[in-house]
């Protein structure tokens, strides 16, 4: 696979969610569970199934740092 995105995550998909046109396909990245809303079709013409090796490719133009509120 090549593609221009630096982020690549290699897992394995655990679940595959869908809802009338989006579907929540979460993969499994050592423990850590990346869930990433495609459409149904993508879904199809991938050909997605749980258990399967796949990616989680991020391309995102903002990250976004988050903390507890500490007291």
């Amino acid at each position: 696979m090549k593609i221009s995105a630096r982020n690549q995550i290699a897992g394995t998909i655990t679940a595959i969610h869908k809802g009338a046109t989006t579907a929540h396909v979460e993969i499994d990245v050592g423990g850590t569970v990346i869930t990433a809303a495609i459409t149904n079709e993508a879904v199809d013409q991938l050909k997605l199934a749980a258990g399967q090796k796949a990616y989680a490719v991020i391309k995102a133009s903002d990250v976004m740092v988050g903390i507890e509120h500490g007291g």
